[in-house]
């Protein structure tokens, strides 16, 4: 047997053995577990997982385990991903700690950085968000105006950042801002590391169709920096924001699981939910045009998974890719959204419950989502930047 058959059979065992059957549910959106000083479980089973997942570091199986993480190779973790698929197994807890910062300072962070952040976003200790747009420059964020002054021995930041995800909720942020402000728009912008928890950051909520508020708007007054937490060199920021986009990216199109966890798999797949809500006739679909909807978007899903898992496996570092996570992001997004169209269609005024006893919890849930994934092809760069970067960057076309 292959090290690598002995490592499957260890971690079916441990993951039977360990993770909590509740864990092995679908997770409602107030469910889902993002860690932090502010964190509340509504599940104890949830904080169960989550501390036991976080002791072996497989909350980033990938990370080296100087920093906390798993330390398992690209293979292994394909492996965890597919026996906790498997079961049905949550994700112990996400976030831009795991999506996007980490990774980013395992590129461009110093040692001591790592060691400070990276093993409390692997316990769940921190939980971090994102100050990047602000209302005058959103996709094009090289306009950004948030303005950091150097006074000695730390920076001062003054200025507003909009659609900072989560921001009500996070104890750090990672932020672009203007060191050079007559430098050109792409230079004198440097990579800074913000403590929320100090009387210059304000956050107010901005509330969504969706009927949550994941969206903020965050102002810096006088806010303070400590000079370590400058990620990469001064005035060099735009180079490790670029990076840490390309982590975002990868993390939304579920690129880092190959594809395994879908972002709208609560109910099933398509064919499961046409077979509930509508049945079948002679195993078909009676509905031409919604089975061929059904087919095309489960086809074009799966001929997806696959190209993530071999964009995985062909990469040699197993880290993520650079600018193709713009094809990944694109494609992603655009099906998801399509596919959760098709859902409604099958489903009727099932799919459109916003609360009441004759909904249930999983329907609740689908109703926001649906309304949620409406910005799934603007955050994290619209689906026009995406196809711009394609154009420029994996096509080599000229401007």
């Amino acid at each position: 047997m292959s090290n690598l058959d002995n490592f499957r059979q260890e971690t079916r065992a441990w993951l039977e053995e360990n993770c909590p059957a509740s864990m092995c549910e679908p997770a409602a959106e107030d469910d889902i577990v993002g860690g932090g000083k502010k964190a509340t479980y509504k599940n104890p089973d949830a904080k169960l997982w989550l501390d036991r997942m976080a002791a072996k570091g497989w909350t980033a199986p990938t990370w080296p385990k100087a920093y906390g993480g798993g330390g398992l190779t690209k293979a292994e973790n394909l492996i965890l991903q597919d026996e906790m698929f498997r079961i049905n197994a949550r994700t112990p807890i996400t976030g831009m700690g795991f999506s996007m910062i980490g990774p980013t300072l395992l590129d461009y962070g110093t040692e001591e950085q790592k060691l400070e952040h990276l093993p409390k976003i692997v316990s769940g200790e921190i939980r971090w968000c994102q100050g990047y747009s602000e209302p005058g420059a959103g996709s094009d964020l090289a306009s950004l105006q948030t303005k950091c002054e150097d006074k000695g021995d730390y920076f001062l930041v003054n200025g507003q950042k909009i659609w900072t995800s989560g921001a009500q909720y996070a104890d750090w942020i990672f932020t672009l801002v203007r060191t050079e402000p007559q430098a050109p728009k792409h230079e004198g912008i440097s990579f800074v590391l913000i403590d929320m928890d100090q009387p210059g950051v304000t956050v107010k909520p901005i509330r969504l169709i969706s009927g949550n508020s994941p969206f903020c708007e965050t102002f810096f007054d006088d806010a303070r920096v400590e000079k370590h937490n400058l990620v990469g060199q001064l005035n060099r920021g735009w180079t490790v924001g670029k990076r840490l986009l390309q982590h975002e990216r990868s993390s939304i199109s579920g690129l880092g699981s190959a594809g395994r966890r879908g972002r709208y798999d609560a109910m099933g797949t398509l064919p499961d939910i046409a077979r509930e809500y509508i049945g079948l006739e002679s195993g078909k679909l009676a509905d031409l045009s919604l089975r061929d909807s059904v087919t095309r978007n489960t086809m074009n899903l799966r001929a997806f998974n696959l190209t993530q898992r071999r964009a995985m496996e062909e990469n040699e570092s197993g880290g993520t890719p650079t600018f193709a996570t713009s094809m990944f992001k694109y494609f992603g997004s655009e099906n998801g959204k399509e596919r959760l169209e098709i859902q409604l269609k099958i489903m009727g005024t099932q799919g459109l419950g916003w609360e009441g006893d004759s909904f249930s919890q999983a329907e609740h849930t689908l109703t926001r989502t649906w309304l949620r994934s409406k910005s799934s092809s603007i955050a994290g760069g619209s689906s026009e930047i995406q196809l711009n970067i394609i154009a420029k960057r994996v096509l080599g076309l000229p401007d």
